[in-house]
Parts: structure tokens; C-alpha cells; sequence
């Protein structure tokens, strides 16, 4: 069965976790500077895509911990997790060397392959 396209703020979720556990509040900052401020998660979105990827088996809770006076919930990614994330950019490294050769097509070749 093919995999479902992942979201965007799960896909940057898993790859937040791919470079080590980590807290809510901290995964909301690391989401947004890996995305270059594209995705910034709010706290609701955020949980709700822990719990998705959770029920899915693709991260899992890696305790509490006080980290700045505050209590935190970590979270680490599973090794199925890794292996969707990596189905993930393999998916859309293929959609992008579609669209790139797409690119480098005079316009009436892509004419004449859309006639054809």
C-alpha cells in the first residue's frame, strides 16, 4: 500500500525529531527555522500532529523532563517514523525532478507531448 502524502507540519515534525528527542515548545521553534518561517505551529496544530504520528507509530513520548524551570513532555521519532520521512522526501524529490524537467522543455515540446 502506498503511503499517504504527509501534511507539512508532520513532515516537519519527523524531520525536527530526526536530529534528536525533543520538547513541544522546542519543536514549534525548530519546525519554523527548518522551514525558514514558512511553518509556524501553534500549540493545538502541533499536538495534534504529535498525536497522528503517534497513533501511527512514527514517534513516540521519551518522558518529562523541567528543562527552564518548566515541566516538559520529550518526544523522539520511532524507527518506522524514519523510514516514512525518508518515503517522504523520496516522494517529493521525484515530484521535483518531474517539475524540473517539465521546466527545461522548449514550450511547444510540452505543446505537442500535451496533443499527443
Amino acid at each position: 500500500m502506498k503511503s499517504v502524502e504527509l501534511r507539512e507540519p508532520s513532515f516537519w515534525v519527523l524531520t525536527a525529531l530526526a536530529g534528536g528527542r525533543s520538547h513541544g515548545y522546542a519543536l514549534i521553534q525548530e519546525t519554523k527555522s527548518l522551514s525558514s518561517g514558512r511553518v509556524e505551529l501553534k500549540v493545538p496544530t502541533l499536538y495534534a500532529a504529535l498525536d497522528r504520528l503517534r497513533e501511527q507509530g512514527l514517534v513516540a513520548p521519551d518522558g518529562d523532563e523541567v528543562t527552564d524551570g518548566r515541566l516538559r513532555r520529550f518526544f523522539r521519532l520511532t524507527d518506522d517514523g524514519a523510514a516514512r520521512l525518508r518515503e517522504e522526501i523520496e516522494r517529493m524529490e521525484a515530484n521535483a525532478r518531474q517539475a524540473k524537467s517539465r521546466l527545461r522543455m522548449r514550450p511547444t515540446q510540452v505543446a505537442r507531448k500535451a496533443m499527443a
